[in-house]
């Protein structure tokens, strides 16, 4: 196999790259400034090389095998792009790009005091940010797609290391012409029979207000289990029943709509992810940092309700 290696190209691996992300030989020439012969001469190199077939020439889509060499060439990009940058911090400058995964619910306040410290102390870091679900985070960032990623702890991937950044308070986001709307503090077992809505099965915040209502000897009623919170946040506000959610996911609340602390439930942990495998590249470090130092800024701010991260 290293003798095999020895022979790919890293134009083969970008050109395998190109067209898991444009879907076609056309589109990877395109975004690669080529001609599509030399995508397919690349792609064809690299299948002898490896002996499999890599793109299914029916449907432009990548085989089994083909995912499994596009996983690694991105994990080598990455690494490559992470030479320069270290180079670079050698000569105190901190220079590249980082991609950055988030959850909603904390990109956003996070973000744009992130963007602005950013600016500040590193002026030559460009920042690239998806949001989307703690789950799809980790799935992008294990298969090379994101450098680190503000995730909902736990995250259960063996393939990723986790480091807490924060703690909230989790609490009964209702209408105020809800009955239960009238409590300044309910319980969790108060919430027996009580229709909610619910983070999404299997999902780890779900599991964890489903152990604490076990713990309280009663259980969570669903009418609707909805993947991302700050979707469930606003089902609620339109109506559709009280939900439980993390105290950030609302910061201002609307006419008619109010939050009550619930005893009984566990703290909402936030942490930072990343791979265990390599060592992360100067710009991510620096951005890790700059991360840190924004959210102990807002660790105080009661509009928040942080509690500090252990």
């Amino acid at each position: 196999m290293t003798a095999i290696l020895a022979f790919v190209d890293l134009r083969q691996l970008a050109a395998l790259v190109a067209i898991a992300d444009y879907g076609s030989f056309s589109g990877a020439a395109s975004a690669l400034h080529t001609v599509q012969s030399n995508v397919s001469g690349h792609i064809k190199r690299l299948e002898r090389e490896l002996g499999v077939e890599l793109v299914d020439r029916q449907t432009g889509m990548l085989t089994e095998e083909g995912r499994a060499v596009e996983a690694r060439a991105r994990e080598v990009q990455s690494e490559l792009d992470a030479v320069a940058a270290d180079l670079a911090s050698l000569r105190q400058e901190v220079v590249g790009s980082v991609r950055l995964g988030m959850i909603a619910t904390t990109g956003r306040w996070l973000v744009l005091p992130l963007l602005d410290r950013l600016a500040l102390t590193h002026p030559r870091v460009r920042l690239v940010t998806t949001e989307a679900t703690s789950s799809a985070l980790g799935v992008l960032l294990a298969s090379g797609g994101l450098d680190c990623a503000v995730v909902n702890l736990p995250l259960a991937n063996p393939d990723l290391r986790v480091e807490p950044l924060f703690d909230e308070d989790i609490v009964l986001l209702l209408a105020e012409a809800h009955p239960l709307s009238r409590e300044e503090k309910v319980h969790i077992a108060d919430l027996e029979g009580v229709e909610l809505i619910l983070p999404a099965p299997h999902t780890g915040f779900r599991e964890e207000l489903d152990e604490a209502a076990r713990h309280a000897g009663t259980m969570l009623s669903s009418k609707a289990d909805i993947d991302g919170l700050r979707l469930l946040a606003a089902l609620t506000l339109r109506g559709y029943g009280p939900a439980l959610v993390p105290a950030t996911t609302v910061p201002e609340l609307p006419e008619g709509f109010r939050t009550i602390s619930v005893d009984g439930l566990p703290l909402r942990h936030v942490g930072m992810a990343l791979r265990k495998r390599g060592r992360p590249s100067a710009p991510t470090q620096a951005l890790i940092a700059v991360i840190q130092d924004v959210v102990s800024a807002n660790l105080s701010s009661e509009r928040h309700l942080y509690k500090a991260g252990a």
